[in-house]
């Protein structure tokens, strides 16, 4: 039996894909409200639950009495973020602090992989890259304080109760369903816009210098599913392809995958307060420790997010 909390979401619809296909647990997804299209209904058993509700948080634990629990969970929104800070701090730390406890008091032995982020690390200096675990934390956002926290959260309950917690930091993933507020499918929706004629030809951008480790998110599923079964209670782990890509590559390929022209033009509203310029990840421990390796070319992921895009937009 494994719950997957914030499986409504872009991860944790594709992890739950990923799960189905791949194993024969009794599946539970968590989400806030059930997605239209809910992934895995053969299966699945989804639960609405507010985790922040403590009573509620224990009820799902007592009603899936998992042996595997994937905390997903989370406001991940930067720009959304530095709007409520609270709120992102309240719904990502109480959240998980509320899971933790029922499943201390109800399932003390379920494997439970905690979700962070490479936004963890901030304010990355030029020496620091690639990023290793040991990395210095400079927390640039109050998204990655809510992160850091979950991390020393899990960290302590391991530590203070004996939790089989493990954690992870994801660096960037994208693929097909994300959002418009992350980059790539910010340019894919603008570009599938034009395309249809919803939008004058001019693509609004950020910075467009700043360099990422992007994953898709196909891959990244597999790596929770390897790292759950396979990694070290109290150990972390960075996610990531251990290669960087400018966000200038990034549109650049999907502007040459359009049968339009389009004009980039940057936009201040995208820019964000604070921003790091290069962001690539050290995977060498996750790797050494599953042997997990990105399969999918990013081209081929944003040409999955460009027709995703496509279809929404016709």
């Amino acid at each position: 039996r494994a719950l997957v909390t914030g499986a409504g979401g872009f991860a944790g619809g594709h992890l739950m894909s990923y799960l189905e296909e791949i194993t024969n647990w009794r599946l539970y997804g968590n989400a806030h409200m059930v997605p239209e299209v809910p992934h895995n209904t053969e299966r699945a058993e989804w639960v609405t639950t507010d985790l922040t509700d403590r009573g509620q948080a224990a009820a799902l634990v007592d009603r899936a009495r998992p042996a595997y629990v994937f905390h997903l969970a989370a406001q991940s929104n930067v720009p959304l973020a530095f709007k409520d800070p609270e709120g992102t701090i309240m719904n990502n730390v109480v959240g998980q602090l509320n899971l933790l406890d029922a499943l201390r008091e109800s399932s003390p032995d379920a494997r439970v992989l905690v979700v962070g982020s490479s936004e963890q690390y901030g304010l990355v200096r030029p020496e620091d890259v690639p990023i290793g675990e040991d990395t210095p934390i400079r927390p640039n956002n109050p998204y990655a304080v809510s992160k850091i926290a979950q991390d020393a959260l899990a960290l302590q309950y391991f530590l203070t109760y004996g939790q089989k917690i493990i954690r992870v930091r994801p660096f960037n993933h994208l693929g097909p369903g994300q959002n418009e507020h992350f980059v790539a499918a910010a340019f894919a929706q603008q570009i599938a816009r034009i395309e249809a004629g919803k939008q004058e030809p001019i693509i609004y951008v950020g910075n467009l210098e700043a360099e990422r480790d992007f994953t898709d998110v196909r891959d990244m599923a597999r790596a929770y599913h390897l790292a759950i079964t396979k990694g070290e209670p109290g150990d972390v782990y960075n996610i990531g392809s251990g290669r960087g890509y400018t966000i200038q590559w990034l549109l650049d390929t999907l502007l040459s995958m359009s049968h339009v022209a389009v004009e980039v033009k940057q936009d201040p509203a995208r820019m964000r307060p604070s921003d790091i310029p290069t962001n690539v990840c050290d995977n060498t421990r996750f790797t050494m420790r599953t042997g997990w390796e990105p399969r999918v070319p990013l081209e081929e992921t944003l040409r999955d997010v460009l027709e995703y895009w496509r279809k929404r937009e016709t």
